[in-house]
């Protein structure tokens, strides 16, 4: 059981609703660094089922609030103006507006002119300074420039930070969850607490020390667990029986191991066929080039294939690869491609999330 409240159990009718929401999207440029389009929307249309829920149920407005990137200060190339626009698209008959402030008086007058029943997109909240230093006073600038007199937290992907905008903020208004958050969060505690059985955990990537806890984590509670990536390939070792770790890989010609080989990819593939619940994080190759996702795309293939497992992808890299690869083939489906890396790493390795601590919980 989710153990907070969710936009389900308080009144929205009315209210003006402020949502954080995570569309830290992917970038391309188009040809020069000043032209940028959203490379995947993935995480917009992530966050649609919320946004429908609080205009169907009548809040007078929502205000969202997200980040995007890593800007040092204002950053016009890290705009949120981008999403707005995707964002219009995906809700075609909803007001949707953008501004360019975060907080301040023209927050407050564009709020005020917003339709009833309309969107509005602030400006990145990393272009304040007090967003990453968790400032109560940037969160109250928020609030009262937008008039908000309800917080929804739906940036699963960041409620592992303490920022103003997932900490500070739950202080200064009643703060419930959003559909996502209340998604991610379930299936990822009931993938801890009673997964169905036999669960198979696998994983990837290149760094052993972000990996490390996932494994000891699920050491007492997976039924297998398969390591692959870079961190195979670079001779991680265990002596734990219930952990298989890729003993063939597929090489350049330099000799550098850039794919768990033919033998490893039959262990994936099989050991997922024999699950009914599919943890994976973190790619078993150098994904961009194709030569070297053949056992990434085949285990995506078979998780996406059968209904049957339960299948959740977690991890950056990992839910990108997945994302592109439902991009060629629709018929793929995935039981949950989480929106949070380092959240969702966090979230299964026992930490505690300041994003989620803080929200109302049922009495």
């Amino acid at each position: 059981m989710f153990g907070k409240k969710t936009i389900r159990d308080i009144e929205v009718e009315g209210k003006i609703v402020l949502v954080r929401a995570d569309y830290n999207v992917p970038l391309d440029s188009k040809g020069n660094d000043d032209q940028r389009m959203i490379s995947s929307d993935f995480r917009i249309r992530a966050e649609l089922p919320t946004l429908r829920y609080l205009l169907e149920h009548g809040a007078r407005r929502v205000i969202i609030i997200s980040h995007l990137g890593r800007p040092d200060g204002r950053d016009e190339k890290l705009s949120l103006s981008l999403v707005a626009e995707r964002l219009a698209e995906l809700l075609p008959g909803v007001p949707v507006d953008f501004i360019d402030e975060t907080t301040g008086a023209e927050v407050a007058a564009t709020v005020d002119d917003l339709a009833q029943g309309g969107i509005l997109l602030l400006e990145n909240l990393r272009f304040a300074a007090g967003e990453k230093t968790n400032s109560t006073d940037f969160a109250r600038e928020i609030v009262e420039s937008t008039g908000a007199e309800i917080f929804v937290q739906d940036g699963f992907a960041v409620t592992h930070r303490a920022h103003a905008s997932t900490d500070a903020i739950t202080k200064l208004l009643p703060a419930v969850a959003g559909l996502l958050l209340e998604k991610e969060v379930t299936t990822l505690t009931k993938l801890m607490q009673n997964p169905d059985r036999p669960l198979a955990v696998m994983i990837g990537g290149a760094k052993v020390a972000d990996k490390q806890p996932l494994i000891e984590r699920f050491s007492s509670v997976a039924d297998r667990i398969l390591v692959g990536g870079k961190i195979a390939a670079d001779g991680y070792a265990t002596d734990d029986p219930k952990v298989y770790v890729a003993e063939d890989f597929d090489e350049d010609q330099a000799g550098a191991k850039l794919d768990i080989g033919p033998f490893a990819t039959a262990k994936f593939v099989d050991t997922a066929k024999i699950s009914r619940t599919v943890l994976w994080n973190g790619v078993l190759g150098r994904v961009e080039d194709p030569a070297y996702a053949t056992a990434s795309t085949l285990l995506a293939e078979t998780l996406g294939e059968n209904s049957e497992i339960e299948s959740i992808i977690c991890g950056g890299d990992t839910a990108g690869f997945v994302e592109n690869l439902q991009a060629e083939r629709p018929d793929l489906h995935f039981s949950l491609i989480s929106t949070g890396g380092g959240a969702a790493l966090a979230l299964l390795s026992g930490e505690k999330l300041p994003g989620l601590e803080n929200l109302l919980g049922h009495s």
